[in-house]
């Protein structure tokens, strides 16, 4: 009995220094993992042959362009240049600048637009809420102009904006001279098909224009004054939620086209068609040919429990990975795969959020993309008196 508590209390002694000669194990790097990943699927070019100058199919949610022709040359866009305005007045609502009860008193200047209007008389005054949905139903020139003025001030310094705002989205092309698209005295109003979807991708993303752009017929001024959709393929194509159609002597018939099924929501852009029945069937061509093709893969997150940890205040740590989803061929939806990338143990001190590994989605052997995980709690890394303690209790337990 008098040797056992002899040899406990040694060991007990000596903890300390068997402590500091222990190799560094609480150090031990992570397994590395690859920090990029991507589709690099190529988009199909000029298969269509759509009878239009320009044209795009971009998948909303992720950017991808899933057909382009001659999609990079700029054009004037007419009316389509709208989206820009609706843009800037939407994140106008949305950082507390405006509001869609805020009465808006009209300019004479913007009394003045001629074109697609609904006729605002110099002091007249509407709700933003109304001349928004004036904006995206009827295309409204005047409702655009004051909307601006309400905005920024001043017409021109609302374009100032506009052209700001498209450099912060990566537009290239784009060179805005007015808020309507009007162009019989513009020198050189012009943007891509490839610029429009951009800008329109992010326009969709406020329901508030969904829910305007796919009406097919509504009214303002108390019902005095009825407002009917430029855009017939809200009417007549199956899944079609907007966008913003134009159509000058110099741009032509041309036409932002968003529409949703099963998931998949594309935008469709046709520019410099010939007359108006030409640009929405090469819209609906498009679109038809869009939905044919794709389709939206979604993996939903998961909950990861038991995850090893090395020198941590406890030994396992809770993780995640959030949903994942990405659009792929129909073809090869059925060849998508999963495996989760993590190391054998995860070295503390470890952050709530911090990422630890991923989950690498590939499609027919080619890796299409990633999805972190992250832990979900924090773990404190453990110190040399706490580990002590820690084999104190066990020698002391025996």
């Amino acid at each position: 009995m008098k040797k056992n508590l002899f040899l406990k209390l040694t060991a007990i002694l000596l903890m300390p220094l068997l402590l500091f000669s222990i190799p560094n194990v609480l150090a031990a790097d992570t397994v590395p993992v690859n920090e990029t990943a991507a589709d690099d699927t190529a988009p199909v070019k000029d298969t269509l042959a759509l009878d239009c100058k320009s044209a795009i199919l971009m998948e909303a949610s992720t950017g991808r362009v899933l057909y382009e022709q001659n999609a990079d040359e700029a054009l004037p866009p007419a009316s389509v240049t709208k989206v820009m305005t609706l843009l800037l007045v939407m994140e106008a609502i949305e950082s507390g600048k405006i509001k869609l009860d805020d009465m808006v008193t009209t300019s004479s200047r913007a009394a003045s637009m001629g074109g697609s209007q609904i006729y605002l008389e110099e002091g007249e005054q509407m709700s933003v809420e109304d001349m928004i949905k004036s904006v995206v139903i009827a295309s409204a020139n005047d409702a655009a102009c004051a909307l601006a003025e309400f905005v920024s001030g001043s017409e021109e310094e609302f374009v100032k904006a506009m052209n700001t705002r498209a450099k912060e989205l990566g537009m290239t092309s784009a060179v805005f001279e007015n808020t309507n698209g009007l162009d019989d005295t513009a020198e050189n109003h012009v943007i891509s098909a490839r610029d429009i979807a951009i800008m329109s991708s992010k326009l969709i993303g406020y329901e508030k224009i969904l829910e305007y752009s796919s009406i097919w017929m509504d009214t303002v001024r108390n019902g005095e004054f009825g407002l009917t959709n430029t855009n017939r393929l809200v009417r007549y194509y199956s899944g079609c939620t907007g966008l913003k159609t134009g159509s000058t002597s110099k741009a032509g018939f041309c036409i932002s086209a968003t529409a949703e099924r099963n998931g998949l929501s594309l935008v469709c852009v046709i520019m410099g068609a010939e007359t108006r029945d030409i640009r929405n069937a090469a819209a609906t061509r498009l679109l038809d040919w869009g939905f044919a093709n794709y389709s939206v893969y979604t993996k939903e997150g998961e909950e990861l429990d038991g995850i090893s940890v090395t020198g941590g205040t406890q030994n396992t740590l809770k993780a995640k990975y959030n949903d994942f989803s990405c659009v792929t061929d129909k073809s090869l939806a059925s060849k998508i795969e999963y495996k989760t990338e993590l190391p054998d143990t995860v070295t503390a001190p470890i952050k709530e959020e911090e990422k630890i590994g991923e989950v690498v989605f590939t499609c027919d052997g080619k890796e299409i993309g990633r999805a972190d995980i992250i832990a979900t709690e924090e773990v404190k890394k453990i110190g040399y008196f706490d580990v002590w303690l820690r084999m104190l209790g066990k020698y002391l337990l025996k």
